[in-house]
């Protein structure tokens, strides 16, 4: 009888089992089957109150306002089956208000230009009188109402302009911009990929001067890339600088919206400089303006004055390597102190400085890491942020008191909660994960209770439980000098049995400061490697040294070498994971994109004794191809440091490689040009190496749309099922 129960046990069992779906290409790139649900449209008002967000219904799409504690519709701001231009509906897609409310920018029919700038058609639309008027004619940039709602700026063609909305004119402020040569109020290439902002102007807060960016690219060498759109294949050209190569010369200037008048801020004599961000102060008539060196290892702050340009030195850093530039910067009211983050302690804190009194206070400090400033709540004098205080792998929202006193920490389990701020501090969303757990979005009180579940992505977790997932857990792997350990996600077949050999494909990203092995779902390219999971491949993620969080000695130790110290380690953490017995060591390989891909095809050349195969996906190859602004800050020029630059690049080492390596680009990639591709693979034609290749027609860095990232995963799936 009992053999008889076990054999039923075992049937039903296998019959389970054999139920479980089993993953797709498709279902990852075309179904849209692991979406994950998120809180669209969340834009709180200044009430701290209620919230605002844009609703779909059949052919009517409206903007309408929630109670936030309850969720509960309050009204409807704005509907565009009855609000239209002549017979057509409005279809927006994003929106901003005034700072009163009673008026709003909305974005329609959006046309990205790089990563970080977007053109849209825009709408100005008066929320009681409901009279909606299109802005300009033709596409702009970065729409924006002055503080009194009375007047929007805005960019196009290079030049900056702003339209009064009492008198309906549009003035504008510079005449001179020119592509190629001259932009206003707008980021040249390399300011906004790697400085990470866009709009380079800023409305000051009593509304009397534009402060704004003029980037003068003429110095900039050109960079071409041919788009194959027509018979005969159009030539783009932009202005990219290189590793080594001269910038665009930076004026700020101020100009005085009555006088219609400039003066330029005093920046001093060196030319050669970074502005990495400006702004306005609580007093209307100073703007605080960074200033930094080439090596990005000095960072002054100038407060400058809006009527004169001069300019005084307020604060000053150094750094014996680089010093990062972030948005956590905020002036308090006394109009003599801001609250920054800086790395002076080994770790990333935040600090005030009073610049009259020249006195520093730490506002957090310990061996853990600072993430972002959250919020700041000027009456109670608290300052909000998130960190990494519990463990490098996690992130809490803690509170302060600006005397760095009274800390308390408000969302106490263990994970990652990523929370967006709402205006007035009395609520915060709380975006929550952790490794195996899907994304919940929680409201809290400033206190951190939760009021309630705003989504809590049921509907995917009913989904994954009808496919055969493999466990992901954490572990640590030794680095190359043998004493460090690194931090490492493993996902292991569901079917796993530690008595057979599994082959092993890394996946890593490995840049500076990047963090791929955290406590936040999902993993990296999570629900591929679980497809190849199911297909019996291990899959293991490692952020070796000179990744982020877990202090300046860790991050920095790669400064002036990018891709020696992190290819070591990836190559040490495949040996290491060689020796586990049920790890087939024969069969390891790697994979990655952008620097992953540089770093993938370092490993693949270094450690050919270890790789059988990689994957590099627009991988740099060669330092002196990349931009300056991210390459000098860790590697200086290539006058400077010829071998740091040459002895680490992946084309120089091709001779190395043994295994089997499929490299992918984008003909079309303005970050990670496809020069690097070409270059790689001269090389290794030269060094009469086979490898494999693929290249995407007219696609940028990111690889997609349509079919792509579809037909890309298969090309590297299929790779993979026939060389490791």
């Amino acid at each position: 009888m009992r053999n008889k129960f076990l054999l039923v046990f075992l049937l039903l069992s296998t019959f389970s089992f054999a139920q479980k779906k089993q993953i797709t290409l498709e279902d990852i790139w075309q179904k849209g089957t692991f979406k994950v649900k998120s809180v669209p449209g969340f834009n709180a008002m200044k009430d701290g109150l209620t919230y605002t967000q844009i609703d779909r219904e059949e052919n009517k799409l409206s903007i309408n306002v929630y109670d936030l504690a309850t969720g509960n519709k309050i009204k409807t701001l704005f509907d565009n089956s009855l609000t239209k231009t002549g017979t057509q509906a409005i279809e927006v897609e994003e929106y901003t208000f005034s700072q009163d409310e009673q008026k709003m920018l909305l974005l329609t029919e959006s046309k990205n230009i790089y990563r970080r700038s977007v053109l849209h058609k825009v709408y100005v639309y008066d929320i009681n009188s409901k009279i909606i008027t299109l802005l300009d004619k033709e596409k702009v940039l970065h729409a924006s109402f002055s503080p009194d709602g009375s007047k929007v700026a805005f960019v196009k063609d290079n030049n900056l302009f702003y339209k009064d909305l009492t008198t309906d004119k549009t003035i504008s402020v510079t005449e001179d911009g020119k592509k190629n040569e001259i932009i206003n109020g707008n980021c040249d290439w390399v300011y906004e990929e790697e400085f990470e902002f866009t709009k380079a102007y800023e409305w000051a807060p009593d509304g009397k001067h534009i402060a704004f960016y003029r980037f003068d690219e003429r110095p900039v060498p050109e960079y071409t890339m041919t788009v194959y759109d027509s018979l005969y294949p159009t030539p783009y050209k932009y202005k990219y600088p290189k590793a080594g190569q001269l910038n665009s010369v930076i004026q700020i200037k101020m100009y005085d919206v009555a006088q219609k008048t400039f003066v330029n801020a005093d920046l001093g004599k060196e030319a050669d400089i970074y502005i990495p961000r400006i702004k306005w102060t609580k007093d209307a008539n100073s703007l605080c303006v960074l200033r930094m060196n080439r090596h990005q290892n000095e960072l002054e702050y100038l407060l400058s004055n809006a009527a004169t340009g001069a300019s005084q030195v307020i604060y000053k850093e150094t750094n014996a390597s680089y010093i990062e530039v972030d948005d956590n910067l905020l002036f308090l009211p006394d109009n003599q102190s801001f609250i920054f983050i800086s790395e002076q302690s080994g770790f990333n804190h935040f600090y005030k400085w009073n610049w009259k009194k020249q006195k520093l206070t730490a506002l957090t400090q310990g061996n853990y890491e600072i993430e972002n400033l959250i919020g700041l709540d000027e009456k109670n004098k608290t300052l909000y942020y998130t960190a990494a205080e519990s463990s490098p792998l996690q992130r809490q929202l803690y509170v302060v008191n600006w005397d760095g006193k009274k800390k308390k920490l408000l969302t106490p389990e263990a994970g990652t909660h990523n929370i967006t701020p709402i205006e007035g501090n009395h609520f915060f969303l709380d975006k929550y994960s952790q490794l195996n757990k899907v994304p919940v979005y929680y409201l809290r009180d400033a206190n951190g209770k939760i009021l309630r579940t705003l989504e809590d992505n049921k509907a995917l977790e009913t989904k994954m439980a009808e496919y055969e997932l493999g466990a992901i857990t954490f572990t640590q792997v030794p680095a190359a000098d043998g004493k460090t350990m690194l931090n490492a996600w493993m996902i292991k077949p569901a079917t796993f049995d530690s008595n057979k050999k599994y082959p092993v494909l890394m996946f890593q990203y490995s840049g500076p400061g990047s963090q791929q092995v955290a406590d936040r779902f999902p993993a990296g390219d999570f629900f591929w490697h679980q497809m190849l999971a199911e297909k019996g491949y291990i899959v293991v993620c490692v952020d070796p040294r000179g990744t982020g969080f877990r202090g300046e000695a860790f991050k920095k130790c790669t400064y002036q070498q990018l891709g020696k110290i992190e290819s070591d380690d990836q190559i040490a953490a495949a040996k290491y994971l060689g020796t586990l017995n049920y790890v087939d060591a024969n069969r390891m390989g790697i994979w990655g994109w952008s620097y992953g891909g540089f770093m993938s095809s370092t490993c693949i050349f270094k450690g050919s004794e270890v790789f059988k195969a990689a994957i590099a996906v627009a991988p740099v190859t060669n330092w002196r191809y990349y931009d300056n602004i991210y390459t000098e800050r860790y590697m200086r020029t290539p006058q400077e440091n010829p071998d740091g630059y040459d002895n680490n690049a992946p084309e120089k080492m091709v001779s190395q490689l043994k295994g089997k390596f499929l490299v992918i680009h984008g003909t079309g990639d303005d970050n990670v040009h496809f020069q690097n591709q070409v270059s790689m693979i001269d090389a290794l034609i030269k060094a009469n190496k086979d490898f494999d290749s693929e290249y995407y027609p007219n696609k940028a860095h990111g690889i997609s749309g349509g079919n792509t990232r579809l037909h890309l995963y298969r090309r590297m799936t299929t790779f993979l099922f026939q060389n490791l």
